[in-house]
């Protein structure tokens, strides 16, 4: 089984590696729900981020490689708690925080292609709404 990832959101497609040696039990959960398909809205508190709300689902994963500011192609998974559980992508400056607080997200993907994209993606969500994502096994 390969880590490697394609990772479409909007018109841009990236490539990206599961962290599977820091982030063990994320990635299981994550990977069995793949195909994963959702949209992505700007964030609200964070900086320069795109996230998929998920409310209450749960990935029954804890906190492993957790990080409040992950770096652009970073892409963490809060799996809930004092906020709802989500999915957020940094393009750029990130301090991962929400209405209640300083969070904390599980860093479980790099994006390893298509860097020089981001900034463009998360202008486009910022400017023109929701876009689609869809994370499949490359």
């Amino acid at each position: 089984m390969s880590d490697k990832l394609k990772i479409t959101a909007g018109e841009f497609v990236f490539g990206g590696v599961f962290e599977t040696e820091k982030a063990p039990n994320t990635v299981a959960a994550f990977r069995a729900r793949l195909p994963y398909e959702s949209q992505i809205v700007h964030v609200r508190w964070s900086g320069e981020g795109v996230w998929v709300p998920l409310g209450d689902e749960d990935f029954g994963v804890g906190y492993e490689n957790h990080t409040s500011h992950p770096a652009p192609g970073h892409i963490v998974l809060y799996p809930g708690g004092i906020s709802e559980t989500e999915i957020l992508l940094a393009y750029g400056g990130v301090d991962f925080s929400s209405k209640m607080g300083q969070l904390a997200g599980n860093h479980f993907i790099t994006l390893t292609s298509g860097l020089e994209n981001l900034p463009r993606l998360g202008n486009a969500v910022l400017w023109k709404g929701a876009h689609p994502i869809r994370f499949e096994e490359a």
